[in-house]
């Protein structure tokens, strides 16, 4: 919907520097050109590389928010039965911030378990990898999973590790994230 679209920076506004993962600041008046706006973050070319800008800063491009930022679920009933749907779904809204097809789909996820816990929610364990083991941006992809993880009723913790066996490769990808690459 906003992508591949110029804007000025209205103000100073954090960001995380792609693929380094460094948290950064753009200046006001930064012209930044919007290469991807998925899952509630936007990708930007600056003048500096390529730049990850949180929904929650959307405002500073000049637009509105695209979706309520996910919030623990901790009103929910501890006691509440995990939707095991409702966890990959919301993996699903995770993406790479160079590339436009999420996490689950690109075969970055190898497992998710779901144990319930009598009286404190059910704890959520995840171990995903990257496409590239060096790549800066884990921890806040990772980060990204948890919190989203968080936001589903009756989940009480998560824990997303990165994990590098077995290595990604793209025969990992879906057949729905291989289309949408125009690999198939």
């Amino acid at each position: 919907m906003h992508e591949n679209t110029e804007k000025t920076l209205t103000r100073d506004c954090a960001a995380t520097r792609i693929p380094s993962g460094e948290a950064i600041t753009l200046a006001k008046d930064t012209r930044v050109f919007i290469t991807q706006a998925l899952g509630g973050s936007y990708t930007v070319a600056t003048d500096q590389g390529l730049a990850r800008i949180a929904d929650a800063d959307a405002e500073a491009l000049g637009l509105e928010p695209a979706a309520p930022q996910p919030a623990p679920a901790q009103n929910a009933d501890a006691n509440t039965p995990v939707d095991d749907k409702a966890v990959w779904d919301q993996l699903r809204t995770c993406y790479d911030p160079e590339i436009p097809v999420n996490i689950v789909d690109l075969g970055l996820v190898y497992d998710c378990v779901i144990s319930p816990r009598a009286g404190q929610g059910a704890m959520v364990e995840v171990k995903m990898t990257l496409t590239a083991p060096g790549c800066g941006m884990g921890p806040t992809i990772a980060a990204e999973a948890k919190s989203k993880v968080l936001s589903v009723p009756g989940v009480g913790d998560a824990d997303v590790a990165l994990v590098w066996d077995p290595p990604w490769n793209q025969a990992m990808i879906s057949e729905a994230g291989k289309m949408k690459l125009g690999l198939i």
